[in-house]
């Protein structure tokens, strides 16, 4: 009797601890379905991926940035173009002002330099026409008023040689400065509107948020594209303007030693040697 009461003793707790068992794994396969279905995005897969290429990045960015993005593409196409128009122009206005140099180095007088040159178009050319020029309106002139304004008319021209060899350069320093900040404001319009999509779609999943970003990242990246060569190339341009103003600047000295040399023949000479 006391062995079968021990085997339904036994028997009952068996069945209640089997019962436990059984709601504790129950309530765990709930609480599992229940993070799978938390955890599922809201969005579906189907619409998340997308080209993450440059180019398609571009064609789904917002208007706003698209507009940053063209313009910053355009200002770097100015900036080669004028490197390439500028870099052509450098060459070849130092090269004829070396030859000038060497032609002012080797005559004797004013006369001799105008014939060579005659009425060329280039700096140096010009340097020795307007100083043969003033020279016959000042036929009865001193020597030191002819030279002083000789001198004011020759550094007067190499001012404005300098300036017309510096055209194009406040393209590339306004490129360069404003470049960046045409790139960050488009890439805080395009976090704004990924923003505002996060909120829309009542989800923080990152597959959601990284298509956004990038398009915006896209935006600073193509200002950094942009400004970069901008201020290297206006940096180079800088010092080889500086280089050719300093090669006219030689020029007029020159024009003024041969302008001290008639003058100390005779004034007057140098119109009529001009004749």
């Amino acid at each position: 009797m006391q062995s079968n009461r021990r085997t339904r003793r036994s028997r009952m707790a068996s069945m209640l601890v089997g019962g436990i068992v059984n709601a504790m794994l129950a309530g765990v396969a709930l609480a599992q379905g229940t993070s799978t279905e938390e955890a599922t995005p809201l969005v579906l897969p189907s619409i998340l991926p997308r080209d993450l290429s440059p180019w398609g990045m571009f064609l789904h960015a917002d208007v706003v940035v698209k507009v940053v993005m063209v313009g910053l593409v355009l200002a770097s196409v100015v900036t080669w173009t004028v490197w390439l128009a500028k870099t052509y122009e450098l060459w070849t206005a130092k090269k004829k002002a070396r030859a000038a140099i060497g032609v002012l180095a080797r005559t004797r007088s004013l006369a001799e330099a105008q014939k060579h040159f005659g009425e060329g178009r280039d700096d140096v050319a010009k340097l020795v026409n307007a100083a043969m020029l003033e020279a016959q309106l000042s036929t009865n002139a001193s020597a030191e008023g002819l030279k002083e304004r000789t001198a004011w008319l020759l550094e007067r021209l190499e001012l404005a040689a300098g300036r017309q060899i510096g055209r194009g350069m406040g393209v590339l320093a306004s490129i360069g400065a404003t470049a960046p900040f045409v790139g960050l404001f488009g890439t805080v319009w395009g976090i704004m509107n990924s923003f505002i999509g996060i909120s829309n779609a009542h989800t923080t999943n990152l597959a959601v948020v990284a298509p956004g970003i990038a398009e915006a990242l896209l935006a600073t990246a193509l200002g950094l594209f942009a400004a970069i060569p901008a201020v290297v190339i206006y940096n180079v341009f800088a010092r080889q303007i500086g280089g050719y103003r300093a090669l006219l600047a030689d020029a007029g000295a020159l024009v003024m030693r041969l302008v001290s040399r008639d003058c100390e023949r005779s004034p007057v000479s140098l119109a009529g040697a001009a004749e």
